[in-house]
């Protein structure tokens, strides 16, 4: 908004101006104006009252908040933030053994209030004061990451990446609603082996028909499971997906909102991307199994996964490995 649009401090002088130096009639100005007689006259009051500083905005704030925080107590929470770097919840707890019941989301709110919510906040150079845990295992199978990667199906004939956007072929597809295939992934923390599928969704059972399938493909790579670790999906929040884990197996989640916990298989997504998906223009979703190394990482992708048991629950027949169009 410009310095001179109607109602900023200018618009509002020249209102006054017109009323009390002027002399034009409150209702003649409002009409003129477009605007509500009320309004007028509460500009000309504020101005008489105050002047023209008065003709500036004030701030919404209630002028009592009766329920605010105690200023003591906001200065035993900054205290306890600088001095001792506690996170809210373990302030909470040292202000209820002073017998001051606060709530963790009150602490919060005012340590970002006062500009101490994160750590690197705390100093002047800015440093975090997280320590950057690397994970390292000590043998082939004690962790095994995985993760799903949604990415847009190819149309027949391909989509605007080869025919350009607008083109027939490009409305034709953007009809036709290929939808998105769902590339599953498993990558062995300490060798780096993976193994993709392509697959029609990521639900629980799917999910837990490409777990018994990635553990086969391991095992035929004498790399026995001893714990997974996934990020916070449903599909691997399912029983399904726990009946699926091998024998002994553990299953560990991410903390949410962190999946550079599961970093090495979230690297994989995008190397598998750019080095397949993205590495040129695809017109079909052509039967491929590509073998590809990067980063130490050796990748196995199967369009012929291993079937499940009689007893497991069936997942959708994978189609093969595709790239965005």
């Amino acid at each position: 908004m410009h310095a001179n649009a109607p109602l900023t401090a200018e618009g509002r002088r020249r209102l006054v101006a017109r009323v009390l130096e002027e002399g034009r009639p409150q209702a003649h100005v409002a009409a003129e104006s477009r605007l509500a007689r009320a309004t007028v006259r509460k500009w000309v009051s504020r101005f008489r009252a105050g002047g023209e500083a008065a003709l500036a905005d004030r701030s919404s704030r209630p002028h009592r908040s009766p329920h605010q925080l105690d200023s003591g107590v906001v200065a035993r929470i900054e205290v306890l933030r600088r001095d001792r770097k506690l996170p809210p919840r373990l302030i909470v707890d040292e202000l209820a053994a002073d017998g001051i019941d606060v709530s963790a989301a009150t602490v919060h709110r005012w340590l970002r209030r006062l500009g101490i919510s994160r750590l690197r906040d705390l100093d002047v150079t800015g440093n975090s004061h997280r320590q950057v845990r690397r994970i390292e295992t000590d043998r082939p199978g004690q962790l095994v990451h995985m993760d799903v990667k949604k990415i847009g199906a190819i149309p027949t004939g391909g989509g605007w990446r080869v025919h350009g956007r607008g083109s027939t072929q490009d409305k034709a597809a953007r009809r036709e609603r290929v939808g998105y295939r769902y590339w599953h992934s498993a990558v062995d923390a300490h060798t780096r082996l993976a193994y993709t599928e392509s697959l029609a969704d990521e639900k629980a059972v799917t999910a837990a028909g490409f777990l018994r399938r990635a553990t086969a493909f391991l095992g035929a790579h004498g790399i026995t499971v001893e714990k997974v670790l996934t990020d916070n999906g449903s599909c691997y929040r399912s029983q399904l997906f726990d009946a699926a884990l091998p024998d002994g197996a553990r299953h560990r989640f991410t903390r949410p909102h962190h999946p550079q916990t599961n970093g090495k298989v979230e690297r994989y997504n995008r190397t598998l991307g750019a080095e397949f998906a993205y590495a040129r223009p695809w017109t079909s979703e052509k039967p491929s199994a590509p073998t590809t190394s990067s980063g130490g990482s050796s990748t196995t992708t199967t369009t012929e996964p291993t079937p499940p048991s009689e007893t497991s629950p069936q997942p959708p027949s994978p189609r093969p490995l595709s790239p965005t169009s």
